[in-house]
């Protein structure tokens, strides 16, 4: 089950039908192509029940018919599958170097996958948001022109986000208390659909659950590679929030009290030692006189080109890296006994030189034999992971059993 962080919603616990909805939607996405009596043999709904609310859906074109099937004992069945193909669902995240937004069905087949270069960290967060914002009209102008209706917008941002959609603090924007859902829903002139805020760490490993290598995983990670860094985390099936919904804030984890400063004023911490900025300050010293680095994707193809060209000082630096994210992957094995964690952003885009020297960490300092059977992999998602999470996010109200209703074009 998805769930994101909308705020206070009221609960009515006498929509049974929109449970059952719920019910045979999931059945249907996991299943398809399957018929109304696999629904009913296997949900437990009654066939009556099943018959309704299929023809319900149909009408409504969140599922269609596809035909018959011999291939059983009896009467041949007429087969569903999902349909959706009348909505759309957005996800964007914020990178220190540029916005994403992606768009999917209900299906989850994208839509569409935008990028575009933005300044976040010289930024503000009404700059931000209004970048944002400008984005997400053009997105939704693009798929209503289709005819399609957007179901939702869940925007991630590399910080902690509470339950109303405030950001309390995104250390590494330099953001305080900013009210960004808020701020967001009223740039788009409270666009008729749903408007979430998320961390981009849960986004991505919500995404790395539908659609990743490890889908339908359980116990499952996904750490972000960025400017800062952050775990998304699953525990049984669910994402593990915390009290306030902060979980998963590992980049000021303290791995090495004599490493190098943090800007949260302590040494070592994970980030301190394998965020975006220190590994271009590691590899690349020559950056250094040229000033900040606000575009880091030229730089990691740098990097890569050294470490193809077998450059021992940048294979030595890169090895050593690796050594500090399994240091920090085996506190995540050791503590959650997680069956992967998934590095995305740098971490994945350096993976073939990361990842030899992490695994061999991870095994050595985590407790439990064979790391307790974690296993740490690139993420297959790209660098928009986390727009791909809140595109899934935003699915989550029909995914619960409730019915679109149409929305206009932005203005």
């Amino acid at each position: 089950m998805i769930t994101i962080q909308t705020g206070p919603q009221p609960t009515d616990l006498s929509d049974v039908r929109a449970t059952n909805r719920a019910v045979v939607l999931r059945y249907v996405r996991t299943h398809s192509p399957c018929s109304r009596a696999d629904i009913a043999a296997r949900t437990g709904l009654n066939k009556a029940t099943v018959s309704s609310l299929v023809t319900e859906l149909i009408e409504r074109r969140l599922l269609r018919e596809t035909g018959l099937t011999e291939n059983r004992v009896g009467r041949p069945a007429t087969m569903l599958v999902l349909d959706g193909e009348p909505y759309a669902a957005l996800g964007m995240q914020v990178d220190a170097d540029e916005l994403v937004v992606v768009a999917v069905d209900l299906g989850g087949n994208r839509l569409l996958t935008w990028r575009r270069a933005f300044g976040t960290l010289g930024a503000s967060p009404a700059e931000t948001v209004a970048a944002v914002a400008k984005l997400a009209r053009r997105a939704v102008g693009r798929l209503t022109a289709g005819g399609r209706t957007v179901l939702g917008l869940t925007l991630g941002v590399p910080g902690l986000v509470d339950i109303t959609g405030t950001v309390p603090l995104a250390a590494t924007l330099n953001w305080r208390d900013a009210p960004v859902a808020a701020e967001l829903r009223a740039a788009l002139r409270d666009p008729g659909f749903p408007v979430a805020l998320e961390n981009v760490a849960n986004l991505a490993v919500l995404a790395e659950q539908r659609h990743g290598d490890r889908a339908g995983t359980a116990n499952l990670v996904h750490l972000t590679g960025g400017v800062g860094i952050g775990a998304g985390i699953l525990v049984d099936g669910r994402l593990l929030r915390g009290e306030r919904g902060f979980a998963g804030q590992v980049g000021h984890l303290p791995l090495d009290p004599a490493g190098p400063a943090c800007r949260c004023g302590r040494r070592g911490c994970l980030e301190a030692l394998v965020g975006l900025p220190a590994v271009v300050r590691r590899l690349l010293p020559d950056v250094k006189s040229d000033g900040a680095v606000t575009d880091f994707a030229p730089e990691i193809e740098r990097i890569q080109a050294l470490a193809r060209a077998e450059d021992r000082s940048a294979l030595a630096g890169l090895a050593d890296l690796g050594r500090h994210l399994g240091h920090g992957a085996a506190v995540l094995a050791d503590l959650l006994n997680p069956e992967a964690v998934l590095v995305g952003g740098h971490f994945a885009a350096l993976a073939p030189w990361l990842l030899p020297a992490a695994r061999t960490e991870l095994t050595r300092r985590t407790l439990a034999p064979d790391a307790g059977g974690c296993r740490l992999e690139a993420s297959t998602l790209g660098a928009e992971a986390a727009a791909l999470g809140g595109a899934t996010a935003s699915l989550a109200a029909v995914e619960a059993g409730r019915l679109p209703t149409p929305t206009a074009a932005l203005g």
